[in-house]
């Protein structure tokens, strides 16, 4: 049985899909064993990025990778490995982040895939290190309570949920909606020193509750698992700031443009959200490295064209 109906997806598009969703499957009955199968939060080496790579980290990649190339995919470009591999004379390229929030593996924290696709041009490089509003589809899926997938083809963001019974993908919700206005938001507070002054600024502005300039409570949320982050804000709506800051290594923060930043901003403006480097629309950059940083602020349209005021 396949693992997703080709109903609500482009039919070229739908062995991609079915293939990210089949390898899903098999991920989340791993992840779901966790420490009754093998050590999946295991340190096993560093990948391109310098972070830290776990088994599942490899393991994921190895899966998906496999299933891929007979699924129409040429060019494959994962956050676990240097360079793109060709997989076959598919017409797609597609990036991946395999495993997302690995550092959550043995705390059973919500953790993720990450997808991106473009049309595959003659090279290999140059058909990820494009503008980001040439995607073609983008999305991923998240490996928590429930295992669900959101996924866009540029015309609104889909969300389904994978029945444990059956382990196939139901359309959960056929239009997400990104309320204008929140009150939460999330950002790695322990590195406050670091931050510049506007983002500093949104922050003070959001603890000062009711009484500041906001008018209202803000709640704070941080999970460290960009796909936990993500589905929450898509869910209810919320705020999210991963900027660069003053440590060395940090002035472009930490996430990867190609690998999470793109396709999570598709995500975030399909569903009528808004996501910037702090002042700019993620779809109007274009990456310049395959492993190149990007500063990322998202959510509500309202709180990110604040952050955006204050930015200058």
């Amino acid at each position: 049985m396949p693992a997703i109906a080709p109903d609500h997806i482009p039919e070229r598009l739908y062995p991609v899909i079915e293939a990210l969703c089949a390898t899903g499957v098999d991920v989340a009955r791993t992840i779901a064993r966790g420490p009754l199968g093998q050590s999946l939060a295991e340190g096993v080496g560093e990948n391109t990025g310098g972070d830290q790579q776990k088994a599942l980290d490899v393991m994921a990649d190895e899966a998906f990778e496999k299933a891929l190339g007979p699924a129409g995919v040429k060019f494959y470009a994962s956050e676990e490995q240097e360079g793109v591999l060709t997989l076959g004379d598919g017409a797609f390229a597609l990036a991946i982040d395999p495993l997302d929030g690995s550092s959550n593996i043995d705390v059973n924290v919500s953790i993720g895939t990450i997808f991106s696709i473009f049309e595959a041009e003659d090279g290999a490089e140059e058909s990820f290190l494009r503008p980001a509003s040439e995607q073609i589809a983008a999305g991923y899926i998240i490996y928590g309570p429930q295992t669900g997938m959101a996924v866009s083809f540029g015309d609104g963001t889909l969300m389904f949920v994978m029945d444990p019974e059956t382990r196939v993908f139901e359309l959960a919700e056929a239009r997400m909606a990104i309320p204008a206005a929140a009150k939460e938001y999330s950002i790695n507070a322990g590195y406050r020193r670091h931050w510049p002054d506007w983002v500093k600024s949104f922050v003070e502005e959001c603890e000062a509750g009711k009484e500041g300039p906001r008018g209202k409570d803000y709640s704070f949320r941080w999970v460290a698992s960009l796909v936990a982050e993500t589905h929450r804000i898509l869910t209810r709506g919320g705020t999210f700031l991963y900027t660069g800051d003053a440590r060395p290594a940090y002035a472009e923060g930490r996430l990867r443009m190609v690998y999470e930043v793109a396709p999570m901003a598709m995500l975030i403006e399909q569903a009528g959200g808004m996501a910037t480097d702090g002042k700019r629309p993620i779809l109007s950059l274009t990456a310049e490295k395959l492993h190149g940083k990007q500063p990322f602020v998202f959510g509500c349209r309202d709180e990110v064209e604040r952050v955006a005021e204050l930015h200058g």
